[in-house]
């Protein structure tokens, strides 16, 4: 039996290797892409909501959505600060845990039909194609994946000498 590797094997697991090494060092600019893109528009949503507090709190009346001034501020501000918070990487994973609870209600009061056949596995174009969507997956990403290294989230953990990866399984 001999030391040396199968050419045809090590080839392959040399090129795997290098498209593994690549694609990581990916991770980090485009979790901040992510970010800035969808954390702007969080912005964006909440500082349009806070600024039309009568016409979203007539939309949250219309939906039955209880106490309806009063969660209009709060979504208005959560998608406000958390948008602007996302797109600078602080705090990112109880951002993102906040942000995609106020992506869960606007689903369940304002998208019933998509979750329905979400549920009922006859068409789910209506839940992909529903506004709040791709917010709703930009903030999951952050919540699973973190904010990546290019974020104040980052610096900070570095600062106090933690280790800066996922855990392993």
């Amino acid at each position: 039996m001999s030391n040396t590797p199968n050419p045809l094997f090590s080839l392959p697991c040399r090129a795997y290797d290098l498209l593994v090494s690549l694609a990581n060092h990916l991770q980090s600019p485009l979790l901040l892409l992510l970010r800035l893109t969808w954390g702007i528009q969080f912005a964006q949503t909440g500082y349009g909501k806070l600024h039309s507090i009568e016409k979203v709190t007539g939309f949250f009346t219309d939906l039955h959505i209880p106490f309806p001034m009063a969660n209009a501020y709060l979504v208005g501000w959560t998608e406000m600060v958390g948008g602007t918070f996302l797109a600078l990487g602080l705090f990112s994973r109880p951002t993102g845990i906040a942000l995609s609870t106020t992506l869960v209600v606007a689903y369940i009061t304002s998208e019933q039909e998509a979750l329905q056949k979400l549920f009922s596995f006859t068409d789910i174009d209506p839940f992909l194609t529903a506004a709040p969507f791709l917010f709703l997956l930009a903030s999951i990403i952050v919540v699973a994946f973190g904010p990546g290294a290019y974020s104040i989230d980052y610096w900070i953990a570095r600062a106090k000498g933690r280790e800066w990866k996922s855990p392993s399984f």
